[in-house]
């Protein structure tokens, strides 16, 4: 393959990459709350023991999987990297109940460490590679340190979805679900139009929407399966992810989906 062919492993990003992942991170909230917390009972008067820390074992190991199988693929395939993505949102959604409720850091605690996590992430990332853009992302090495980032970026957002909806008095901002939704997509609407009227990095700019679109998942599929008494809307959690599931594979035979292309190819002549 010459520089001109060279793509990247992960998709182009368009507005149509943007509403899959706002989608697939809805998905991976209630998907995961219906293993540990449905199906698993980690909210009910009888619990599984260890709910938590079984649900991140088995979403861990799925994602485990598909980023081997990610990382072998040689080139890019949309149904590889969205079930990827969506392993990532459930293992993240677990593994921050896990550490926020079963460890008891609390929000505030597990927020700034998987903070922590991302930016040492895409320090390492940028020091070892030269760059954390996306569109680079076309060796294994590249795609180890993206999957990791990934994957801590997920985490961070559930976490503050959680932080953001829960009550003042069990130490959350008091917005609720919809409150929390709201700031999350005011929050992408700016960087929306960041990108559209300056020059900011579009790096940064990207990274910041991708960290975001992960709190504004959590909170819409938080709403859609929470109690009514807590806010939301009380759906079933499994079909609500079945639901959402389909719309995204709707969605990925509908929109155009092509990978991004390296920096440093050129264009054909």
């Amino acid at each position: 393959m010459t520089t001109r062919d060279t793509l990247s492993k992960v998709p182009a990003v368009t507005l149509g990459f943007w509403i899959v992942k706002i989608l697939a991170t809805t998905l991976g909230e209630t998907g995961g709350d219906t293993v540990t917390m449905t199906w698993l009972g980690e909210t009910t008067a009888h619990p599984a023991p260890y709910g938590y820390l079984i649900g991140t074992g088995i979403f861990g190991l799925l994602l485990i999987a598909f980023v081997v199988a990610q990382v072998r693929a040689r080139g890019f395939n949309p149904w590889l990297y969205w079930a990827t993505i969506i392993a990532s949102t459930t293992c993240g959604t677990t593994l921050a109940d896990f550490a926020d409720r079963s460890l008891g850091i609390g929000y505030p605690g597990g927020s700034l460490l998987l903070l922590a996590c991302v930016l040492l992430s895409l320090f390492v990332w940028w020091r070892t590679i030269g760059t954390v853009d996306v569109n680079t992302v076309a060796t294994p090495r590249e795609e180890i340190f993206y999957w990791i980032t990934i994957t801590f970026s997920q985490t961070l957002g559930t976490a503050l979805a959680d932080w953001s909806a829960d009550p003042l008095s069990e130490g959350g901002w008091g917005l609720g679900y919809s409150g929390g939704a709201l700031v999350f997509g005011t929050g992408l609407a700016i960087l929306a139009i960041l990108y559209f009227s300056t020059k900011v990095s579009r790096v940064f700019l990207f990274w910041a929407a991708f960290i975001l679109t992960r709190p504004l998942g959590a909170t819409v599929g938080d709403w859609l399966d929470k109690p009514v008494a807590k806010g939301g809307l009380e759906l079933s959690r499994p079909i609500a992810t079945a639901v959402l599931a389909v719309a995204i594979v709707a969605l990925i035979l509908l929109l155009p989906q092509r990978a991004g292309r390296h920096p440093s190819a050129a264009p054909a002549s």
